[in-house]
């Protein structure tokens, strides 16, 4: 009969896993699998955790059987697969896009969750680039609600009086910054900017030197790290992994031994066995990492990050093909809405110019009935004109008829010159209007030319209406750019960043820099001093006295290995 085989569920940073496993499966061959299934080739920086029998979390021994490990009984067996070390430098160390993906996931949680303190004005810029990453570009007619997101630590909430809106108003207003990059990109700058903080990728644990007082041990990419029990922002003594030559415990007793051999023993004492073989396993795959990056690349990561330039190379041509198209069918858009208004600010026009024409002809009509009035008027005056001609002829011809005849006739006369008065002055106030009205004419046909041109201009699309076309090949599309990709990534040997003076991300990028100066500045109005957390306060000291993580490190790593220990022994 078969062994029985046993359901096992692994829980990645954004998806769940089922898998059955055989009592002789080792903890590789399970660790194999998931890495298979969700397509990582990385793997040196990943494990896989579980609760034990007594409720503490340990990694997985991938060199024993998985069922021979204390791991607490249920059905389905519960597996988390997460990073268990953090590369020194996330642009220049990290190659897939889902190892990105899982680091960003599973530090973003980190912070919001405060188990990595984060300063207010770094955690709204924070925020702007998950939203990019999970939204991609604000649109506003398509504007996400980020109501369903955790957004912030619930601290930095708390410690503000704004409302839910009003925080992710100020999110908005940055996370329009980031238009047109990439979510995989801003996945990495948000771990570009998350790595600059100080208990980023540490692991702490809780220590006591020879003198029983009682502190904390910080283990991380860049070496150990020892902090007063009250801090574990800011170290007080270092050592990077360079000066470690050995390491070894004895029950609770921790010892480090140093390459300067005139330095004393690096001597701690741990409170439980376990939690030493814990240290033992994180000192031995961080001193190991640290070292590789010391040496050129093997064929095996050349060849995987040749091919991951290569697959960014192509994503970012696409996308840039993708943007182009984008932006025609937006200018096109535009261009088409600048039309629609002008074909409509024509039809407004030509209803105008048609009513204008309308009352142009309307006006012409009166013109030509006012004309045939006057032409009446003035056959009318020949004709008065006519009948007192002939009277006045009469009246000289009977200069010998009675007195009384001939005043009649005068009468006639007078009555008939006022009467021609009377028409003359019709005839001339029909001329004025005549010519005032012949005026308006010339105006209408003027109006009813411009009406016709207009019309004939509204059926025509002008020549920078219409949309260019382009021939859009693979050989126009530029190689593309990576913005904060260090140069040279993949040459070989990878400089001590401390040794080396490395600065924080935003004293590189003076445009971080801006930005965190402007969110201090805006959230400092509505800080709430007596929420203030012991971490705020120890972070606001270090700020005070110029002091950042790096800056931190150099410092106390200054004096030689012998100096340091013998501190610590005092502390």
């Amino acid at each position: 009969m078969p062994p029985k085989s046993v359901n096992v569920r692994v829980t990645t940073m954004d998806a769940e896993l089922e898998f059955a496993i055989q009592p002789s499966t080792t903890g590789k061959q399970l660790f194999d699998q998931v890495v298979k299934t969700i397509g990582l080739r990385e793997i040196w920086f990943f494990g896989l955790q579980y609760v034990d029998s007594k409720g503490y979390t340990t990694w997985l021994k991938l060199n024993k059987k998985v069922l021979s490990q204390d791991i607490k009984k249920e059905s389905p067996l519960q597996f988390r697969f997460r990073a268990k070390f953090y590369p020194e430098d996330v642009a220049e160390e990290l190659i897939q896009d889902i190892t990105t993906r899982l680091f960003y996931l599973q530090v973003k949680n980190a912070i919001l969750s405060d188990e990595i303190y984060c300063p207010p004005e770094t955690s709204v810029l924070l925020a702007s680039y998950a939203a990019q990453a999970k939204h991609g570009d604000f649109a506003k007619d398509l504007h996400p609600n980020l109501a369903s997101d955790r957004i912030l630590p619930q601290r930095v909430m708390d410690q503000h009086n704004m409302s839910r809106e009003e925080w992710e108003e100020r999110i908005l207003t940055w996370w329009k910054e980031h238009r047109g990059m990439m979510r995989e990109d801003a996945m990495m700058e948000y771990l570009k900017i998350a790595q600059d903080l100080e208990m980023y990728g540490v692991n702490y644990f809780e220590i006591k030197n020879k003198k029983g007082t009682e502190l904390w041990l910080g283990v991380d990419a860049l070496g150990l790290n020892i902090y007063e029990r009250e801090d574990r922002l800011t170290p007080k003594i270092g050592f990077p992994w360079s000066e470690i030559r050995n390491i070894s415990f004895n029950d609770r007793k921790f010892v480090i031994k140093p390459i300067d051999k005139k330095a004393p023993d690096f001597v701690f004492f741990a409170p439980r066995l376990r939690i030493n073989k814990r240290i033992l396993a994180l000192c031995m795959g961080n001193h190991e990492l640290y070292m590789r990056r010391r040496k050129p690349d093997t064929i095996e990561v050349q060849q995987m990050k040749a091919q991951a330039r290569e697959e960014k190379m192509a994503k970012q041509q696409e996308r840039e093909k993708l943007q182009r198209e984008i932006a025609a069918r937006e200018m096109a858009e535009r261009k088409q809405q600048e039309y629609e208004d002008r074909l409509h600010v024509m039809q407004k026009e030509m209803e105008m110019r048609q009513q204008e024409l309308l009352d142009a002809q309307d006006t012409i009509r009166r013109l030509e009935e006012q004309l045939r009035k006057l032409q009446e008027a003035k056959e009318e005056l020949e004709t008065r004109q006519n009948e007192l001609q002939a009277m006045m002829e009469r009246l000289e011809a009977s200069k010998e008829l009675e007195l009384a005849e001939r005043q009649k006739m005068e009468d006639e006369i007078r009555l008939k010159q006022e009467e021609v008065r009377r028409i003359q002055e019709e005839v001339q106030a029909k001329d004025e209007e005549t010519r005032r009205l012949q005026y308006e004419v010339e105006e209408a046909r003027r109006r009813q030319e411009e009406v016709t041109a207009a019309m004939v201009s509204a059926t025509t699309t002008p020549a920078h209406h219409h949309v260019a076309e382009t021939d859009d090949d693979d050989e126009a599309v530029p190689n593309g750019h990576d913005v904060d990709l260090a140069p040279g990534e993949g040459e070989g040997d990878v400089d001590d960043p401390i040794e080396g003076g490395r600065i924080t991300h935003a004293e590189k990028n003076s445009r971080i820099q801006n930005q965190l100066a402007m969110l201090k500045q805006d959230l400092a109005e509505t800080y709430d001093e007596s929420k203030e957390t012991t971490l705020d306060k120890m972070h606001k000291e270090n700020v005070r006295q110029g002091r950042d993580k790096y800056k931190t490190l150099r410092e106390i790593r200054k004096g030689n290995t012998k100096r340091r220990v013998d501190q610590f022994e005092n502390m």
